[in-house]
């Protein structure tokens, strides 16, 4: 019985150590993931773009900077589409769509995320009135 413990504990353990070895990224980086584009004016709104789109599998680091291959495929993307004339909001909009809004530095207002932008200003309000009426008591007992 021990021995089929031990057997169903080796199974266990090479089962939970084997995804990550599965995981491992064989495939070569994308041709333009660190290269760049031989236009020096498309490169610059390639790196403009890139200094705004964050890296899904960093610490909040931007494409530009990171060395993920996740941020690899994203710099090829992003290098591609603004040689082949694309719009760098047109770009940004479609990897919103791809990956979320997590993607992007800057937040968009929607309907889920105005209560992120308003919380600051009713805070603000909440905290004049308070004020205000602790004033109005201070002079009232002067």
């Amino acid at each position: 019985m021990k021995r089929l413990w031990l057997a169903i504990m080796a199974l266990l353990a090479a089962a939970l150590c084997s995804p990550p070895l599965a995981a491992q990224d064989l495939l070569p980086p994308a041709p333009y993931a660190y290269k760049q584009i031989a236009d020096p004016a498309l490169e610059a709104k390639a790196q403009t773009l890139m200094l705004t789109l964050r890296c899904l599998k960093c610490q909040s680091q931007s494409i530009a900077d990171s060395d993920a291959p996740m941020a690899g495929d994203m710099r090829h993307q992003v290098r591609t589409r603004i040689a082949a004339g694309e719009d760098p909001e047109a770009i940004r909009v479609w990897l919103i769509e791809r990956y979320g809004d997590y993607v992007s530095y800057t937040p968009q207002l929607k309907p889920i995320t105005w209560p992120l932008f308003a919380a600051p200003l009713i805070i603000l309000v909440l905290a004049a009135l308070l004020l205000r009426g602790r004033f109005r008591r201070s002079k009232a007992a002067a």
